[in-house]
């Protein structure tokens, strides 16, 4: 397992990526933190570098789309900490309304943070680390990517199944430069987007969550489900249910 010492998150003040930014300040790995919410991702920097002496934590206020502001962002991370190792695209939202009843701003929305301003993140991190001749990119995706989804997560489940396929074109391009690139797909696992689930059996813990998501991105596979259990099991079956099933899962 190749050390990945200087790691960018996007999205880090709350969340996936402020559970990942904390697993990996545990490792011993300087972070490139960025979100919007500058205030609490500027405490979050300061918590873990109290936590964790040896670490050095930087942070830039950020809306991914901007995409402009992206490369830009990306680069001064660079500079700041002399490389970049690993970026993990995590900033996304889930919200989303039923196609046809008048709320396409909020399908919109989806799509250009999920997909769009997630590809901006994608080609600036691909530029640094061909240029570096190394890299690993990590880029959260989602269990459901699988299939389309009815209701509210039409928009959602079509602007994963996009990212997690320019994800795989990217892997193809970049394996022959060295630098390697993770599809990672979480299921159910506590955070502000997954309020609405309530007690869900599936939802995992934010704390289990976050340690499997970086378990999985520090094994470097093409293609991380997580937590494995029950999602692996669940991607296979995934791909067969009825039609009248996924209504329900969604």
């Amino acid at each position: 397992m190749t050390l990945r010492k200087n790691i960018l998150i996007t999205g880090a003040s709350s969340g996936l990526g402020e559970g990942m930014a904390r697993q990996f300040a545990a490792k011993g790995r300087n972070l490139a933190l960025c979100a919007r919410r500058t205030e609490r991702l500027e405490n979050l920097a300061k918590e873990l570098e109290a936590a964790h002496p040896g670490i050095k934590v930087v942070t830039r206020t950020l809306d991914v789309t901007d995409h402009d502001r992206v490369f830009a962002v990306f680069e001064e991370f660079r500079a700041e900490l002399g490389s970049l190792d690993r970026v993990i695209v995590n900033a996304g939202l889930g919200k989303g309304q039923p196609v046809g009843k008048g709320r396409f701003d909020a399908n919109r929305q989806t799509l250009e943070v999920n997909f769009v301003a997630a590809a901006a993140q994608i080609e600036a991190a691909a530029g640094i680390f061909r240029e570096q001749g190394a890299g690993h990119l990590a880029v959260i995706s989602s269990f459901s990517a699988i299939r389309g989804l009815p209701g509210n997560l039409t928009a959602y489940a079509a602007s994963k199944a996009g990212i997690s396929a320019f994800v795989d074109g990217t892997r193809h391009e970049l394996k022959r430069k060295g630098i390697a690139v993770t599809d990672v797909r979480p299921g159910y696992i506590e955070s502000e987007m997954n309020d609405r689930l309530g007690r869900n059996p599936l939802l995992a813990k934010a704390d289990s969550g976050a340690r499997a998501l970086a378990k999985a991105i520090e094994a470097e596979p093409a293609r991380a489900y997580v937590p494995a259990w029950p999602w692996v099991p669940l991607s296979v079956a995934m791909r067969v249910v009825p039609a009248s099933v996924l209504r329900k899962f969604a």
